[in-house]
């Protein structure tokens, strides 16, 4: 460590997060793809799965920006995967809700995930597993604080 431990703290957390992304990314990709499902298309599928929500909603659940949830959301009822519902609570911010074809092509994909699932639990061990899904769960808890109380 140099003379400046928190930011290359900082650094080496963000850059290892970014490789992180990608390489889950690439898995994701390769597990949807015999599904007829991009990694993007399941990321929005998923978050609706269990409940509706709007794409701003989707967005917040997921990190990722209003826009490409909107576009990926119009692909997935073009494609009949998903539909728009009314929004009782919102007007014109309607809910998106998988179709019967969505949950089926996310359902597909849960032998090759739970497959996958193990492989990493058997290399890295499920205990250091859980302990590393934590301390990114408490990382990001600790982010969004500090971004609620004054921004970067």
């Amino acid at each position: 460590m140099s003379e400046r431990p928190e930011q290359e703290l900082l650094s080496g957390a963000a850059l290892t997060t970014f490789r992180l992304n990608g390489q889950f990314l690439a898995v994701a990709e390769e597990l949807a793809r015999p599904a007829g499902l991009t990694a993007a298309w399941w990321q929005v599928l998923g978050a609706v799965l269990n409940q509706p929500l709007t794409v701003a909603g989707v967005a917040r659940e997921m990190g990722i920006t209003r826009q490409s949830v909107q576009r990926i959301a119009d692909l997935l009822v073009d494609r009949g995967l998903a539909e728009y519902q009314p929004n009782p609570a919102h007007r014109r911010a309607k809910l998106i809700t998988p179709t019967p074809a969505g949950r089926a092509a996310v359902t597909g994909i849960d032998p090759a995930h739970a497959a996958f699932a193990a492989r990493l639990a058997e290399a890295m061990g499920p205990d250091k597993l859980r302990d590393a899904l934590g301390a990114m769960r408490r990382l990001s808890a600790v982010l969004d604080d500090l971004a609620d109380q004054e921004g970067p």
